[in-house]
């Protein structure tokens, strides 16, 4: 069986908004009550993804889930939403676009019972967020069917706040050797809320059967969340035997580094220290929220956001470290600034997901020819742009009910998905 990497983008739906919703996400929270521009968005990602196939990574996709949820407001009594906006606000949002908090996923050569194992996150700590799980988990159902490869957990208690591959990494000599996973936890009692729970990660390892010596828990330092690093790919991200990090990603740096070297002596950890990039230009920027991928040819390239590449500062350090000519080889800016304007980058925007492609259902994997036939349902049937006030509007409802169910349809997908 050939176990490659394929990224799992969300395709930006069609009620794209900046409500604002995160408290601790400080882009989402500037940007709350601009104009939004769902159609550019969820082109921008589509851009995102035909280039990942042009450099000749595998690529896969999740599609929107249903959105305006009436069924959320209804479970609160609030009829249209029209009387409480907040609530409103929340049963429109396109946040589940951000699928590196769909799942946690651990990889066959990692697990017991060499099953892809896949937990759904819960995401309960914002209401926006907790409403995703129910329809996040039928899709990876249908995606993931195959159960002689793919083992799918429901997720953890709801009194345990679980926020999926967003606070956790994995480590490998190669991405189908066994390897080390990481994760990473907020200790409650600061500034924003800490949204991933040690007890939940530990429930996620154990149902995953890993190996106990071979999965850590660190914590998230302080620092970082109380400067807007939400989720700990704010602040780090790992790929096969590279880790690449700020200086303030963990409480423990030192302890966390020398664990991974223990268990994985190639290791290669690239911290780059406060002095050069500043914690709070590192978040503004998202030069950590970035996809750290293997090339064909096994060079490893990063792909930040045109932000952090226009960033004086962090582009200064990248280009230094490209000169070093060390483990990572190349840079690859991209334009996903819709999504970066409502707190998610590159990485935000995609699950990984360690298979055989020919293990996992088609029509949820992405060639040319799917892109166009996507590109073409955007283009005709996702709205040009939302204004706040235009939330509750029977015609924009409409619309954006109707331009799901035509990639529904285009995808052949079922409507209930």
């Amino acid at each position: 069986m050939a176990l490659v990497e394929i990224n799992f983008d969300g395709i930006v739906g069609p009620s794209h908004n900046y409500a604002g919703l995160s408290p601790g996400n400080l882009a989402a929270t500037a940007h709350a009550g601009q104009v939004s521009h769902p159609r550019a968005a969820a082109l921008q990602g589509l851009a995102k993804m035909r280039a990942n196939l042009d450099l000749g990574l595998a690529q896969g996709f999740f599609v929107p889930l249903p959105r305006p949820n009436q069924g959320l407001l209804d479970a609160l009594g609030a009829g249209d939403g029209a009387e409480q906006p907040h609530l409103r606000a929340a049963a429109w949002s396109a946040s589940a676009m951000w699928t590196a908090n769909a799942a946690t996923v651990s990889p066959s050569p990692d697990t017991a019972d060499g099953r892809c194992h896949l937990t759904p996150a819960n995401l309960v700590t914002m209401l926006h967020r907790a409403e995703e799980c129910p329809d996040t988990s039928r899709q990876l159902a249908v995606a993931f069917a195959n159960r002689d490869h793919f083992a799918l957990h429901r997720p953890v208690p709801a009194s345990l706040g679980d926020e999926g591959a967003a606070n956790h990494m994995r480590m490998a000599p190669s991405h189908g050797e066994p390897g080390i996973e990481i994760f990473v936890y907020g200790r409650p009692g600061g500034r924003f809320p800490a949204r991933q729970n040690i007890e939940a990660s530990r429930a996620v390892a154990r149902l995953h059967g890993l190996d106990p010596d071979r999965a850590l828990f660190v914590a998230q330092a302080d620092e970082a969340i109380a400067a807007g690093a939400f989720h700990n790919d704010v602040v780090a991200v790992a790929n096969e035997r590279v880790m690449f990090a700020h200086e303030r990603a963990f409480a423990d740096p030192d302890g966390t580094f020398d664990w991974i070297r223990t268990r994985l002596p190639e290791a290669e950890i690239v911290v780059v220290p406060n002095s050069a990039v500043s914690l709070a230009e590192a978040i503004r920027s998202y030069l950590f929220n970035a996809q750290l991928v293997t090339l064909p040819d096994a060079t490893m390239a990063l792909i930040v956001p045109l932000e952090a590449w226009e960033s004086t500062a962090v582009r200064s350090w990248l280009e230094t470290m490209l000169a070093g000519n060390g483990a990572i080889r190349r840079v690859v800016p991209v334009d996903v600034r819709e999504s970066m304007a409502n707190g998610g980058g590159p990485a935000c925007l995609r699950l990984r997901v360690v298979a055989d492609p020919a293990t996992i259902d088609p029509r949820f994997l992405l060639d040319a020819a799917t892109a166009e036939r996507i590109e073409e349902v955007i283009a005709m049937t996702w709205p040009e742009a939302i204004a706040p006030g235009d939330l509750g509007a029977p015609a924009l409802v409409r619309k954006i009910v109707n331009a799901r169910l035509s990639l529904i349809e285009t995808l052949g997908l079922s409507e209930d998905l």
